[in-house]
């Protein structure tokens, strides 16, 4: 068994791949402004997008630097309360 203090720990800052699930057609535009509240020198290359195969359900990834668990957190929180997310991976 893996106690806390031996398990891997992230090395910040880093870039860290950021996944938004949900149906959230037409938010893309939000979604990218939260982000780009917590991690301003992202880029447009660093921001890609995907419906699913039935088209019910988006995707939105981003890269982003991230320099800090707090970071990561508050943004998580920040996605999670727009309308239409179902999962921020």
């Amino acid at each position: 068994m893996v106690s806390e203090l031996d398990a891997p720990r992230i090395e910040f800052p880093c870039n860290y791949p950021i996944k938004v699930i949900g149906e959230v057609k037409g938010s893309e535009s939000h979604i990218i402004s939260i982000v780009r509240e917590h991690a301003p020198e992202i880029t447009p290359d660093e921001i890609t997008t995907r419906l699913s195969s039935k088209g019910n359900y988006q995707s939105i990834r981003f890269t982003i630097v991230a320099t800090g668990e707090v970071q990561l957190k508050a943004l998580h929180q920040a996605l999670m309360s727009v309308p239409g997310v179902r999962m921020v991976l």
